[in-house]
């Protein structure tokens, strides 16, 4: 069990913050993190988070607190809007300021924490007044604790070897035992479609997803990465790797010297000289139930450093399916910046870090606010239809980069005594293999329209909840393609996905024996979710209304798949 933050605690934060040199004035007490409070031995619970949130807004006339949704448990899901000369912090009033919406999320893994704590500070710089300029550009969406409910499971053992809060902290998970960072698409969890329905809503032009990763023993104090997805528009791929993530990098650096890099592991080994790390994507160590400290197993010991095979190792990235939030707001035409600070540094620095990384990225948005605003028109204005673009796809190996390799040692946790890993500061460069980026290995032509049965209505709510724009058919169509089925498999995803049982389609498209009839429900690839609803309604997509079984009452035994298309 935590100790409880206390007045006293609360109390003696001045002298804390100026150590860390973390704000430019003592901040009142009720603006104080409960990170900041404990010296860093703890995170915020829910109760704590929204305190806090309430009182930036009853102190500063540029905040408002609302909500946009609930939680399985039932917690009310909170949000800060951030803007000047909004009368209310509804989507009308956000939208009505042409400004720049950014939306900042944290906690989608409840053991991540860091990215909570550094989202309460910047709500509080907004309510000292700090940002000022940054407000002339941009409105601000902020959701400090999207995964309240694993937020509530404290542990002392819900993240392995990660390095703090020695207090504990919550799990991967929410509370139906489903990772919110791989239902962007499918929405079966209360959050995700309250997230879904945000984005549809408010529109937001950019989305942070802050995270930490326990993966290679690397140097980088964080990691980050845009959309992964082979169709995200070239208009918003080439600012964010030519320009914006170079300018964090570099402004980061000179300015902390503290090093950052896009996302990835070692693959085919541990880091050369340094401790196997507990390996996995964002949160991939031990994800616990939850429950008192010190109850669960404790994590296994490292294996041993594998030896260095000859040649050149690999840099690879996860996975490109827009289940994940940056890859879901690539296919919306946003711009999406993924954020993982290191796992074994400490908690403090891991806060630092974040922190570090949004200040850059926000000083270029403010910067450039018109061009992020003019590229994601021109994503939204472009036209794909008749395009080739990716079903399914692959990493592709690429020439080598430079990676900063580093190290770790065995710290153990003075509340439990079991091993933390810490980051030492040790950087050693290794050349590697580029593996950061996506290639098609199937592909599909878009349609001029899909066409939906109007019995498919499951498949017709989930499309609607992502904002696709539907029409329904008033007299039936001609000359359309059917997707004839060669195979059709499933298998079981079970764990954290939930209990889908994926499904997979072989097949081609053909000239369809019959037409569409009145009442169905027509799909235009010419509006801006057009890159979306393609991976949405794709018969071969790796992460659609197929895969996630939304039309298996349709597919049992189908020699056509249910959706019709036609390519003019």
């Amino acid at each position: 069990m935590s100790p409880r933050v206390t007045p006293a605690l609360v109390l003696g934060l001045v002298s804390i913050l100026t150590a860390t040199g973390q704000s430019r004035q003592a901040p009142p007490a009720l603006l104080v993190t409960t990170a900041e409070a404990t010296g860093f031995k703890a995170t915020s619970n829910y109760e704590s988070v929204v305190q806090l949130m309430k009182a930036a807004a009853s102190l500063s006339p540029v905040i408002f607190y609302t909500t946009y949704g609930t939680t399985f448990e039932g917690r009310d899901m909170p949000l800060a809007v951030v803007g000047t000369g909004l009368k209310d912090p509804g989507p009308a009033a956000v939208r009505a300021t042409g400004r720049l919406r950014v939306h900042i999320q944290a906690n989608v893994h409840a053991g991540e924490v860091e990215g909570k704590e550094a989202a309460q500070i910047l709500l509080r710089e907004f309510a000292l007044g700090q940002h000022a300029d940054w407000l002339q550009s941009m409105v601000f969406l902020i959701s400090p604790i999207y995964n309240a409910d694993g937020n509530e499971r404290f542990s002392l053992t819900n993240r392995g070897r990660q390095h703090g809060p020695i207090w504990g902290m919550g799990t991967r998970n929410q509370a139906q035992n489903m990772n919110l960072n791989r239902d962007f698409m499918k929405l079966d969890t209360p959050e995700g479609k309250a997230t879904a329905g945000l984005w549809v809503d408010y529109d937001p032009h950019v989305g942070f997803d802050l995270h930490t990763s326990n993966g290679s023993n690397h140097a980088y104090y964080l990691t980050y990465s845009p959309p992964l997805h082979p169709n995200t528009s070239d208009a918003i791929m080439r600012i964010m790797k030519d320009e914006w993530f170079p300018f964090v990098t570099k402004q980061v650096k000179a300015k902390h010297r503290w090093d950052m890099f896009y996302y990835g592991n070692v693959e085919g080994g541990a880091g050369r000289g340094g401790r196997a790390g507990a390996g996995g994507r964002a949160g991939g160590g031990a994800a616990g139930a939850g429950g008192r400290a010190g109850g669960a197993a404790p994590p296994p010991p490292p294996p041993p450093a594998d030896p260095a095979p000859a040649g050149p190792r690999a840099w690879g990235t996860f996975e490109h399916v827009p289940r994940f939030h940056n890859n879901y707001v690539g296919l919306r035409n946003r711009f999406a910046l993924l954020s993982e600070a290191y796992s074994y540094a400490t908690f403090e620095d891991r806060i630092k870090a974040t922190n570090y990384f949004m200040e850059e990225a926000l000083a270029f948005a403010h910067q450039h606010a018109g061009t992020l605003k003019d590229a994601v028109l021109s994503a939204d204005r472009e036209v794909i239809v008749g395009q080739e673009l990716a079903t399914r796809a692959q990493k592709k190996s690429g020439g080598l980069i430079e990676i900063l390799m580093g190290e770790v040692e065995d710290d153990p946790n003075p509340v439990n005594g079991l091993m933390m890993n810490r980051r030492r500061d040790v950087v050693r460069a290794e050349k590697m293999i580029d593996r950061l980026w996506f290639e098609p290995t199937l592909t599909e032509l878009v349609p001029a329209e899909f066409y939906v049965p109007a019995d498919a209505t499951r498949a017709l709510e989930l499309l609607r909840r992502h904002g696709i724009q539907l029409r329904q058919v008033a007299k039936p169509v001609t000359g359309v393609e059917a997707f004839a089925i060669t195979g059709n498999t499933t298998s079981q995803a079970g764990g954290e996905m939930g209990p889908h049982q994926p499904r997979r389609l072989e097949g081609a498209w053909q000239p369809a024996t019959t037409g569409v009839p009145a009442g169905a429900w027509a799909v235009p690839m010419t509006q801006p979710l057009a890159r979306l609803a393609f991976s949405l309604l794709a018969p071969t997509s790796d992460d659609g209304l197929t895969n996630w079984n939304y039309l298996d009452e349709f597919l049992k035994d189908a020699k056509t798949y249910p959706v019709l298309r036609r390519v003019k």
